[in-house]
């Protein structure tokens, strides 16, 4: 219990990423699961909040859904939750998209088939979905320095 107090006293983490770190070190199984229970209930421990965290911090540098959801399967997080941090209409991915391209290749859209190219393999490493991708190189009139993202979630 203290193990995993001192974890989340750092930053947030998902149940499964708790249980791995306590694992590793050697705890039991029993003891890690009632540990584990008792923060959830004491609202110590929640997936939920550590997915909304953690989708902030990855839209901050600049990553794009398919790779932030990639990230919190990996970490245990379940579908809904993915779905509810990540899904439609919650946050504006055209406008990520185009933030991003513009503060690595500058205001100016590609106007030539080779910087297009280039641009959208970046995008796409940085987990942008392929149609965000076409529309943000497609279109101008973005400002990086003003490109905040709107992020809303229902509670």
């Amino acid at each position: 219990m203290q193990r995993a107090s001192a974890l989340l006293a750092r930053r947030e983490h998902s149940r499964h990423e708790l249980r791995h770190k306590l694992a590793r070190n050697g705890a039991d199984m029993d003891e890690i699961e009632a540990a584990l229970e008792k923060l959830a209930a004491g609202g110590l421990q929640s997936d939920a909040r550590f997915a909304e965290h953690f989708v902030r911090a990855r839209i901050r540098k600049g990553q794009g859904p398919l790779k932030i959801g990639h990230a919190l399967q990996e970490r245990g997080v379940g579908p809904d939750l993915i779905t509810k941090y990540l899904g439609a209409g919650q946050i504006d991915w055209l406008r990520q998209a185009r933030r991003v391209r513009a503060g690595k290749f500058g205001e100016p859209p590609p106007l030539d088939y080779r910087n297009k190219a280039r641009q959208s393999r970046f995008l796409h490493s940085r987990g942008f979905e392929r149609d965000v991708i076409q529309q943000a190189l497609n279109q101008s009139g973005f400002s990086a320095r003003h490109g905040e993202i709107g992020i809303t979630y229902e509670s």
